[in-house]
């Protein structure tokens, strides 16, 4: 369980991702990204169709628990994260699609995650299930930040070039953050938390790699297109999850419950490092064949 001091901050923590996540896109970016809304389309169809999905199977397969199933499943129905942005920018796939994305699945999160939440814990006891009306406030407030941030990045592009890089760094800080803080106080937990969960919070990151980018391939989008909707879908807003967990539980509960989100933050960050990596060299490749190709006598 997140002590006040620690769920105050993360409320904090928050406001300031989301303020630069909007300080990343201007109201041009949004008009530009509909005359290629292909890809925008496929990346929030991996989002809200695959992860939520993957999320739950992977929770029936691997028998967990009431709270741990909600707290799996919430993870899955999560918009992308500005963890992600950053990753797309490291493995050299397409940062401006990745960040488009990002902004459109959380714009979209009002509606479908109380939705998906619904749909799928439709099953669990009702001290499970999580309010519609708290998750719909949540991310309404956590709009305010985004327009607000969106609206910096017109007036001033510098202030909001700035604001965007703290916002960004600071996704990452608040994963490390909720690790370093929550897991010495729940060591015991940790310990007596079953191999399923662990792989659980792994293989979900992992699967939806590995499915965004089959997915979007299968659709016809480019590699480095499909790499970028591979990331938006395997890295979800962790802290999110974690911050609706608090409002929403509370006493053993709520740590029963977060211990999904907390974990899924500490592994995803391991494994988008390796797949970051690979695509990397990926891109490499193609970039190195590209320049061969132009050198090469017809």
């Amino acid at each position: 369980m997140l002590s006040p001091l620690e769920e105050t901050l993360l409320a904090v923590m928050m406001i300031v991702i989301m303020l630069g996540m909007g300080s990343s896109l201007t109201f041009k970016d949004f008009r530009l990204s509909l005359r290629s809304p292909q890809a925008v389309a496929v990346g929030f169809a991996s989002q809200y169709l695959l992860m939520p999905l993957i999320a739950f199977l992977l929770a029936r397969l691997l028998g967990l628990t009431g709270p741990q199933t909600v707290g799996l499943v919430l993870i899955g129905c999560m918009p992308g994260g500005t963890t992600s942005n950053i990753f797309a920018y490291f493995s050299k796939s397409l940062l401006s699609l990745s960040i488009i994305m990002t902004v459109c699945s959380t714009l979209a999160a009002i509606i479908m995650v109380p939705l998906l939440m619904e749909f799928y814990t439709s099953g669990v006891d009702d001290s499970l299930r999580i309010p519609p009306g708290e998750v719909i406030a949540l991310l309404f407030v956590l709009l305010i930040p985004t327009l607000l941030g969106m609206w910096l990045r017109r007036k001033n592009a510098n202030i909001g070039a700035v604001i965007e890089l703290i916002g960004s760094l600071i996704g990452v800080f608040v994963i490390v953050f909720l690790v370093v803080t929550w897991a010495p106080r729940n060591w015991q937990l940790l310990l007596d938390t079953p191999w399923q969960v662990f792989f659980a919070v792994i293989l979900v990151g992992l699967i939806g790699f590995a499915f965004g980018y089959v997915f979007a391939r299968v659709l016809r989008l480019a590699p480095q297109k499909a790499r970028t909707v591979s990331l938006e879908t395997g890295i979800q807003n962790g802290p999110l999850a974690a911050l609706i967990v608090t409002i929403a539980f509370s006493g053993e509960l709520q740590q029963l419950v977060l211990l999904m989100p907390v974990l899924y933050s500490l592994f995803i960050v391991l494994n988008s490092t390796v797949v970051t990596l690979f695509y990397r060299r990926l891109t490499r490749r193609e970039e190195t064949a590209r320049d061969q190709a132009k050198i090469e006598p017809n």
